[in-house]
Formats: structure tokens, sequence, C-alpha cells
């Protein structure tokens, strides 16, 4: 299945120390961009004959408009299902016979191709990958049965399943103006009328190199696979330039809440706070604040709820780095027969709790260590370098941004933590919605 979605923890893993990084934590990466804007970035890493090859695409759920939401999602399918010297499903076919892998995920701010394989299979993966940028087929009946596919998986993941409704539910009454509301699959609506001709002109502009990053991490020479790429892309042309996704949510001024009674087994319980984008000054603190509440068996609310008050069996919650205003959310399962209320009720005493006396110095340091560990782990692997070479090339226009991290995470103080906790999660920034058994007690 080429899509990678939203992930629910029910229980996380045990907290790790972070050990010290070398005193030069630094890649050689060689970057260059062609006349046509495709950026490239290498990284030879030698230690194995194998090789990570990342594409990443400035395009999400934020770029669509009403009428074709889900659309970056159908391409993410289409980008499979032929080009001009490849035709329908060849791609997964000689890569997989040549004994590599691919993939691809979609989010609100990006889509992302990726494969793993021999050394030796560089030039084919190149030549993939650029026929597909290139000319991309979108035959009309492959595109129908895609459709088919996306539409049924929304029935199952969505529509069918109270954790998919009650997350949609928080996003589109969470933001009322901002394309973070609707869902990344898209409406259902919507993807019964996408078309070819939507399809096509969505591809020409957000497909084009120029809105495009490149990154190849493993065993392979720099001056050959630089002239490889220049062979390939260079003949691309650049795309139109891509409409402004304006930032035009307005400011909460109120609790929001909705109740949804469906067919279910338990109390499904959701709360959202609208928090800053990438660039925001509280970033890191937030970072933290995930860490020491929902991020694992350890956090606060699971001790309480599910420990102490065996009110409920898993929770997961978080925020997105992303290009505009995020929303930082947490999510409850409650035990079945457990009413919604108690579940509210214990959530906001923690939550309470948590913004008046703020984490302890112990929290905070282990809070830091296992986000810190979690950080370089990361760069095990060719995979993993690339993946975030390219995720911070695309969000902030510069790779090394990731440099940063580690040191903005240290000098996270207990007061920061108070205080971001204090501006976001109020009562009139907060969005509600519970999900209750169909007939049964809220």
């Amino acid at each position: 299945m080429k899509l990678l979605s939203r992930v629910l923890i029910f229980s996380g893993a045990a907290i790790l120390l972070a050990q010290a990084a070398p005193a030069e934590f630094r890649y050689d990466v060689r970057q260059f961009q062609l006349d046509n804007g495709l950026t490239v970035l290498l990284y030879e890493n030698h230690t194995a004959p194998v090789i990570s090859y990342y594409t990443f695409f400035k395009v999400g759920s934020r770029n669509e408009r009403p009428g074709i939401t889900g659309i970056s999602h159908v391409l993410e399918h289409m980008m499979f299902n032929g080009a001009q010297k490849y035709g329908p499903k060849m791609f997964d076919l000689m890569l997989e016979t040549n004994g590599g892998s691919s993939n691809a995920y979609t989010t609100n701010d990006m889509t992302v191709y990726f494969e793993d394989f021999s050394s030796d299979v560089l030039e084919l993966v190149v030549d993939l990958e650029s026929d597909r940028m290139a000319h991309l087929a979108l035959d009309s009946q492959v595109l129908a049965t895609e459709l088919d596919i996306i539409k049924e998986e929304r029935l199952v993941r969505s529509e069918n399943d109270p954790g998919g409704i009650i997350y949609e539910e928080l996003m589109a009454t969470a933001y009322t103006a901002h394309p973070y509301g609707w869902p990344i699959i898209g409406w259902m609506a919507d993807l019964e009328h996408i078309s070819r001709p939507d399809c096509a002109a969505y591809v020409s502009t957000f497909y084009a190199p120029d809105n495009a990053v490149i990154v190849i991490a493993g065993d392979f020479d720099t001056a050959k696979t630089t002239a490889l790429i220049k062979t390939h892309f260079a003949g691309i042309p650049a795309g139109p330039p891509a409409p402004t996704v304006v930032q035009d949510e307005p400011v909460q001024r109120g609790a929001r809440r909705v109740t949804i009674e469906k067919p279910a087994q338990y109390c499904h319980f959701m709360r959202g706070f609208h928090v800053g984008d990438k660039n925001d000054s509280n970033l890191y603190a937030l970072e933290i604040i995930n860490q020491l509440l929902v991020s694992s068996e350890s956090s606060r609310l699971y001790q309480t709820l599910v420990n102490d008050l065996q009110l409920a069996m898993g929770m997961y919650g978080g925020f997105d780095w992303g290009f505009d205003p995020s929303l930082f959310y947490f999510y409850i399962a409650a035990i079945p027969g457990v009413e919604a209320g108690s579940i509210e009720t214990a959530f906001d005493s923690v939550l309470t709790d948590f913004i008046t006396q703020g984490p302890s110095e112990e929290e905070l340091t282990r809070a830091k260590n296992s986000l810190i560990a979690d950080y370089y782990k990361g760069f095990k692997s060719n995979a993993g370098i690339a993946h975030k070479i390219g995720y911070y090339q695309i969000l902030y226009g510069n790779w090394q941004a990731m440099y940063k991290y580690v040191d903005n995470i240290e000098k996270v103080t207990i007061e920061a933590v108070k205080q971001a906790a204090a501006k976001y999660f109020t009562v009139p920034n907060s969005t509600t919605v519970i999900l209750i058994p169909e007939g049964g007690a809220s």
C-alpha cells in the first residue's frame, strides 16, 4: 500500500537515554541545483553496497481546494501506475525484480517517494524516477481503478472506524478556513468527481522539478551520480509558480464541541488546541510536552488514566511541524463501560496540574534524553539520513537546519514548558469531540 497514514499508539517504548553525540556530528552532503530548479543532495556512505533514494515534492493536502480534496494522495497512487517508458505497475516490478523496494506517503505539507536497493541498480532507479516525473501517464481507466481503491480505503479507515471518524470531525471543526481541516485522503464526494484533467493540471504545477528535492544516500560515486542526474532530469521543464496557500485560519475565540453517536464498543475522546507552525518559538517546548503527556507508558496521561484510574485502555497525541499553524491533539480510548465524562474529567485534571506545576527536573531531563536519543537513532541507516536531509530541506529550505534540533531541545526550561502549555491549552482555544456508542450514555 502506498500510504503511510496516522499511527495509533496505545503504548510507548521504554525511555532511552541519549548517548553523547560525536563532537563533529556532520554529514558531507554535496548539494547542487539544475537550471530547471531541481535540488539534489548527495551523501556517500560506503559502509555497505546499498542506496536509499528519496524524492520530496512540496505538495500535500494544504495545496488542494474544495472539489479536489484528496488529489495529492491520488497522485501518490498514480505515480506507480505508468509513464512513457515504463507502463502500469512496472515501477515496482522493475525495482523488485532487481531486489529493491519502494513506498511513498502523503502529508498535509509534502509527498515523499523512496526506494532502497543495491548499488548496481542506481541507474535503473534514476531512469524510473525521471520517467514518471517527466511523463506520468494518468490513464483514465487506471485512475478510475485507483479512485475505487482509495474510496474503499476511506470507508475502512475513516467512515467505518470510530478513531478515523472522530479525528476527521476534530480537524474539520477546529479549522474553519484553512485546508488543514480536510482529510489527506479527501472527502468522499470529491473522490467521486476527481477527473483526469484535474490530475493533469495538478501534476504540471506540483510535480515539476522546481518543486522537488532528490536525496540519495549510500554507496555511489558523487561525480558519476551527478552526471547521471543531469542526463536524466535536466531536460524536464520547470512548472508554473505554485499558488500561494494563505494562512487564513481565524483566531478561535471560544470552545467548540461535538458529540457523535455511532455503533462502537467504547467511548472515544479527542481534544485539540491550535498551536504554531514550524517556526514557532514554542516548537521545542511543545516537543517536550508531547513527550511528557502522551508519548509513552511513562507519560502523565497514560500513568493516570490507564494505570492509576483504569479509565482508559490507550491513547495517542501530538502535533505536526507544518508550514502553517498546527493542531496539538489528544486521543483517549475509554475502557468499555466507562463514560466519556469520566475520561474528560480525568484529562482536565492532568492537564490543569501540568499547566500549573509544569514538569519536574527529573521529568524534563528524561524527556530530553528520549527525544535526543530518537533524533540520533534516525541517522542509523541510509534511509534515515536521506529522509531527515530531505524533510528539513523541504520544510525549511535548508537541510542543515536539522543540526539545530538537539541544541534547541536542550535549551528548553521548565518555565518555557509551563508558558507554552498556558498559552495554548486554554478553553477558548479548544475543540472537543466525543464519540459515544449509539444509544449509550455520554
